[in-house]
């Protein structure tokens, strides 16, 4: 497709690799592509890092018409740069929008846009251990009237932030509360949905959690109140008694792709994974007898994140005695290693640029 280039005459000065952090710098350019039921998707452009002018009126203000991805491209050891599985995100992109009503974007067209962006971006890709390039495409209804309708104008955006680790443990364990009061999302709403609606209303058990000096928090089932669901930005699996367990989608939980990576990996070496209801009843006894042997959280930002400590109502319990688990460990080897181009990818799931 057409997209027309302006490039920045103000370039920044790229970050020491020490200071990323996660999300907290932005590289000089952003992609943008408008649309209106009218002309479909039209005007698409990269131009430089900036502020966007909102309508007052503006759908996504008033009725959070918003939906967005998160995915990564990695600097090799030859310096080259690849992405890791853009197409699920494209696709999970398509799905929420879907739910949202918010326009879908042809597979192809997508996956060019990112390529062509990501291309144009990639000296911002950074080389030290650990890091790499963050992308964040997103999606918005813009509107400009009041009224509560499916959404008849929209914009399409892509920026991108060189990141370290997502938390300040890095890959050390860390301690998760398991939320008993707030609830995340239900089945039928927009759990499945990568939006920012589900995110902020997590913020409170969220802020309640790291009030209490822990990470993040697990969420229990929006109706029965006793079913594992996913932690505030990542899925969550378990190893228990030999057997890894992860909530199955059941419509209220996020697909994540890290998640689906992690089950391929372990299916295709004999691990007995089982995607199914796990309740916290089970996971409690578990906890108290010392079957539960490991778990860990799994998403883009965090890769994989091995859990120290899960706390429940005022039950504190101690996983794997505070350490990385070996599966969890391995995991996160196999993950990265295909990731940053250090092991074969006998999977086919990078994409690296030209």
């Amino acid at each position: 497709m057409d997209i027309k280039i302006v490039k920045t005459t103000t370039p920044k000065e790229h970050p020491e690799s020490s200071a990323l952090g996660f999300g907290k710098f932005f590289t000089d350019h952003m992609f943008v592509m408008d649309y209106s039921r009218e002309k479909g998707w039209y005007d698409a452009r990269i131009v430089p890092f900036g502020n966007v002018e909102l309508h007052p009126a503006s759908t996504v203000l008033h009725y959070g018409s918003e939906i967005f991805e998160g995915l990564k491209a990695y600097r090799r050891a030859d310096g080259t740069v690849q992405m890791f599985r853009p197409i699920e995100n494209i696709r999970r992109m398509n799905r929420s929008a879907e739910r949202l009503c918010l326009p879908q974007i042809d597979e192809d067209v997508a996956m060019e846009i990112l390529k062509t962006f990501v291309a144009f971006e990639q000296d911002w890709t950074p080389s030290a251990p650990g890091t790499s390039l963050y992308l964040r495409p997103f999606m918005f209804g813009n509107d400009e009237t009041l009224g509560v309708h499916a959404v008849h104008n929209a914009r399409f955006m892509i920026i991108a932030s060189p990141v370290g680790s997502y938390y300040k443990e890095g890959i050390n364990p860390v301690k998760i509360m398991i939320e008993a009061d707030d609830v995340r999302a239900v089945r039928g709403g927009t759990g499945y949905a990568k939006c920012g609606g589900n995110y902020a209303a997590s913020n409170r058990a969220g802020e309640r959690a790291e009030q209490q000096g822990y990470s993040q928090v697990l969420w229990l089932d929006g109706v029965e109140r006793k079913y594992i669901e996913e932690v505030g930005a990542m899925n969550v699996m378990f190893k228990i008694n030999g057997e890894i367990i992860t909530p199955a989608l059941t419509g209220s939980i996020l697909p994540g792709i890290t998640r689906m990576s992690c089950i391929e990996v372990l299916k295709k070496e004999g691990y007995n994974v089982s995607e199914r209801l796990l309740s916290i009843d089970e996971l409690e006894k578990a906890m108290e007898d010392g079957t539960l042997e490991e778990a860990w959280g799994c998403g883009t930002a965090a890769v994989v994140s091995p859990i120290g400590e899960l706390r429940y109502k005022d039950k504190i319990f101690t996983v794997n005695n505070g350490e990385i688990g070996e599966v969890t460990q391995h995991l996160y080897d196999t993950l990265t290693g295909i990731q940053w181009g250090k092991i074969e990818d006998s999977f086919g799931w990078t994409c690296p640029l030209k």
